[in-house]
């Protein structure tokens, strides 16, 4: 053995042997293939790059076949909404909100601008100052809820689930498609999910805050998924639109058609819709 080999095999590694005197070659069913000189004169043995190959093989065969996870956090540029700037002085008060507020259960069919979707969600979760402060308090500035849109009837916006960013204000299609139908089937019938314009869908990752907070965070994340629902009530009066929220629903039919990642789980839905 030559003395390069030992020092591979000293340094922890025996399939490692240079060759000072070859161009940079390796080996597969007894044949060789030599690269220009200049590489590095490294020869490994042909069972690492038999199985390296098949490990980069099975990546890419199996990359679009990835775990629900991951293919729920792929983002693809096209699929990518910039909603419009929220309005933060409107010409309703607080007081004449809150004395207009009502729970409607239905809609006229027609269509929500997508301004009126902007500003819901901005009302729903939106960032409202440094540090990623939202429009709804949340215990220690946690915020373990996510919101997604089930359009339906919004101008300029293909129908299907969308997941809301706050961070920049933006929507990522998750799921092609009205859905509010089969919503409204999960929602045991109840016909205001169906002939609502949109759908808000409030989830909640409970480990967000119970991972501080032990038992009590699940209060906090249920303190917080009020908040939100009474700001978006509220947003709906000041636009002069119809909302009733919604809590009777089949957890995993939900989870099923919203396609929620396995942690998530559905609390709210708020129907909204022109009246």
């Amino acid at each position: 053995m030559s003395s390069d080999a030992k020092n591979g095999q000293l340094h922890g590694n025996p399939s490692i042997e240079r060759r000072p005197s070859l161009p940079f070659s390796y080996y597969r069913e007894g044949r060789e293939w030599s690269l220009p000189s200049g590489c590095t004169e490294v020869v490994l043995r042909k069972q690492i790059i038999f199985i390296s190959g098949i490990t980069l093989i099975a990546v890419v065969a199996m990359w679009p076949y990835g775990s629900k996870s991951e293919l729920h956090s792929a983002e693809i540029a096209h699929k990518i909404i910039r909603l419009l700037a929220p309005k933060t002085d409107g010409a309703t008060s607080v007081e004449k909100a809150l004395r207009e507020r009502r729970s409607i259960r239905e809609f006229k069919r027609q269509p929500l601008s997508i301004a009126e979707i902007s500003q819901l969600l901005w009302a729903a979760q939106g960032i409202t100052g440094s540090g990623g402060v939202r429009t709804a308090p949340s215990a220690g500035a946690l915020y373990p809820l996510e919101l997604y849109l089930v359009a339906g009837n919004v101008e300029g916006l293909t129908e299907g689930v969308y997941k809301y960013r706050p961070d920049g204000h933006e929507l990522i299609r998750a799921v092609e498609g009205d859905k509010r139908i089969e919503l409204s089937r999960a929602a045991l019938g109840q016909t205001s999910v169906r002939d609502a314009a949109a759908v808000l869908l409030l989830t909640a990752v409970y480990e967000k805050s119970t991972a501080r907070y032990g038992e009590r965070g699940i209060r906090y994340v249920h303190i917080e998924i009020g908040h939100v629902g009474q700001n978006v009530c509220l947003q709906a009066v000041a636009l002069k639109l119809g909302a009733v929220v919604i809590g009777a629903f089949d957890d995993s039919e939900v989870k099923r058609i919203a396609n929620l990642m396995p942690k998530e789980e559905p609390l709210y839905l708020i129907a909204i819709g022109k009246t």
